[in-house]
């Protein structure tokens, strides 16, 4: 085959691609801190209310609309929807998360799985991309089906969270594992959701508590990760 379209995608949202994701929590840290996560139960019902009612509802919509704008070619669309993913973050550390994980994606991929595409969004836009922006743009360019992109990007936001929290909680690895395999329905829910979004205007988040986790964790004594 002259390419792979889930070999790439495979190769983009593994653990070791270079976009700092491993320096991001996503507010789980002071999650933590304050004893709103204290094991495997409480990290499962707090990552499946993020990927249903907050951060996955809103990315997984952006995604979703990046990927059809590309996919039609539709690049002042493309751009707006660009634009509004950079605006809609509820905390600076919430957007320094996603924009300096899109930049990163970006500028890797342009060099590793290059395309024109790719160049004149990084030229037009000054390579500022949030992170579900810039990876729906490389899959839609690439050929990358919908379902299975968002499906695969919102499985690695919940992984490095995963992640973030057998640092902080500390829990151990089959902890993680168990924590991955209870998150499934959550994953499918929220991908299935967000493709089913007809308009960006219709999208909000009920998570105020994360928010506010994102908001302590600006001035936490003492943090592992920058969100």
């Amino acid at each position: 085959m002259a390419s792979d379209p889930l070999y790439r995608l495979l190769a983009w949202l593994s653990p070791s691609y270079p976009v700092g994701a491993f320096s991001y929590s996503h507010g789980v840290e002071t999650a933590v801190e304050e004893g709103l996560i204290k094991d495997r139960a409480s990290l499962v019902a707090w990552l499946a209310s993020v990927l249903r009612h907050g951060t996955g509802c809103v990315d997984g919509a952006l995604f979703a609309a990046s990927w059809r704008a590309a996919t039609d070619g539709n690049w002042a669309t493309f751009d707006a929807v660009a634009q509004r993913a950079t605006a809609w973050r509820g905390t600076s550390e919430m957007a320094l998360e996603s924009r300096q994980q899109g930049g990163s994606f970006l500028s890797i991929t342009r060099t590793a799985w290059p395309h024109a595409a790719l160049d004149e969004v990084h030229r037009r836009l000054d390579g500022e991309l949030a992170l579900p922006v810039a990876v729906a743009l490389a899959a839609a360019v690439h050929g990358i089906a919908l379902e299975q992109a968002l499906a695969g990007y919102l499985h690695a936001f919940t992984a490095n969270l995963i992640s973030a929290a057998l640092r902080a909680v500390p829990l151990g690895q089959t902890d993680g594992q168990l924590a991955l395999a209870a998150l499934e329905a959550s994953v499918n829910d929220a991908t299935l959701a967000a493709i089913a979004v007809y308009s960006l205007d219709e999208v909000g988040t009920t998570t105020p508590l994360l928010d506010w986790c994102s908001l302590r964790h600006e001035t936490q004594y003492t943090r592992l990760f920058r969100s």
